[in-house]
C-alpha cells in the first residue's frame, strides 16, 4: 500500500490525518505484518539530515508520523492543509483502544521494569479487555545473538500484532530496521512515551501542545538531558525549513512513495 508522503527537509513524513494513520496500523496489525512506524520530530529529522545511514532508516520506514507542531506546520504549508499531529503517546492510547475492540495483542518493549509495571496497572484500568501480549525491558548493553533470537521468538510467539518500542531516538529506529521481517508485528518507536503514560513524567497541557511549545515544557522538566539536543537541533531545523519553503514551490509537494529497502548497513 502506497501512502501519501511529504518530504520535510528531505525526510518522508506520512500525510494522512491521525485517524487514518491509526486505522492503517490496525489493518497491518490484524494480519501481523512486519512493519516499521517512526514517530518523527525535529530531533529525528535532523539526525536523518546529518547521518546517511539513519536517513536510510526513515526512507525505508512504512509510516512516518508527524510528531511535533513544527512538522505539522511545514506539511500544511506544503499542501496537507488539514494535517494534524500524530504523537507517540496519542498513538499508544488510540492503538490500544482499537486493539481492545479488534482483538489484537499488544507488546511493550524497552524502558525499565518499574515503568512497565506502572503501565500495566494503568492499562488494566483504561483498557480492561486489552490483550497485553508481553512487556519486556531491555538492558543498556547490546543483546547477544542468542538473546536477540530468543526475544524475536518471544514476541512472535506472543501473537502480538503491535509492538511498541521505547529505546529512544535513534536507537529504537535502528533496532526496528534491523528487525524488519524478523518480528511479525507492526513495530512503533514511541521514544519517551512510556514514563509519561506510567505517570512518572507529566505531559504538557493541550494548549501548550497546540502552540508548539511542548519542547519547552519538556526542557523545564529535564534541562540537564535536553539542553544540548534542543540547542543543536532546533536552530538548524528552522534554517533548513525556511530554506525549503523559499526555494521550493508550495504546490505538488505530496507524493505517493513506496518504502525503499534499507541499503545501508544498520548499526
Amino acid at each position: 500500500m502506497c501512502l501519501p508522503t511529504i518530504r520535510v527537509i528531505d525526510s518522508p513524513v506520512t500525510a494522512l490525518p491521525f485517524t487514518q494513520q491509526m486505522n492503517t496500523i490496525l489493518e497491518w496489525a490484524k494480519i501481523r505484518t512486519s512493519k516499521v512506524v517512526c514517530v518523527a520530530n525535529v530531533h529525528m529529522l535532523m539526525e536523518a539530515h546529518w547521518h546517511l545511514d539513519f536517513s536510510s532508516v526513515l526512507q525505508s520506514a512504512d509510516l512516518v508520523t508527524p510528531d511535533g507542531m513544527p512538522l505539522v506546520w511545514m506539511m500544511r504549508l506544503m499542501g496537507a492543509r488539514t494535517q494534524d499531529r500524530v504523537p507517540g503517546l496519542d498513538i499508544i492510547l488510540s492503538v490500544c483502544k482499537l486493539a481492545e475492540v479488534q482483538n489484537v495483542g499488544v507488546y511493550f518493549l524497552g524502558s525499565h521494569a518499574e515503568i512497565l509495571n506502572c503501565m500495566r496497572e494503568r492499562l488494566r484500568q483504561d483498557f480492561p479487555n486489552l490483550q497485553i501480549a508481553g512487556m519486556e525491558p531491555l538492558p543498556f548493553r547490546p543483546l547477544t545473538q542468542a538473546e536477540d533470537e530468543a526475544l524475536i521468538q518471544q514476541i512472535n510467539e506472543s501473537g502480538a500484532g503491535v509492538a511498541f518500542i521505547a529505546l529512544g531516538c535513534p536507537k529504537q529506529e535502528y533496532w526496528m530496521a534491523e528487525h524488519k521481517n524478523k518480528i511479525q508485528s507492526v513495530m512503533i518507536g514511541v521514544g519517551g512515551a512510556f514514563p509519561v503514560y506510567a505517570g512518572i513524567h507529566k505531559r504538557a497541557p493541550s494548549w501548550i501542545r497546540a502552540t508548539g511549545l511542548e519542547w519547552l515544557y519538556r526542557f523545564i522538566q529535564e534541562p540537564g538531558r535536553l539542553w544540548r539536543r534542543y540547542g543543536t537541533t532546533i536552530p538548524p531545523f528552522v534554517f533548513l525549513a525556511l530554506k525549503q519553503l523559499v526555494t521550493r514551490p508550495f504546490s505538488q509537494q505530496i507524493f505517493c512513495i513506496q518504502p525503499q529497502p534499507n541499503s545501508s548497513q544498520v548499526k
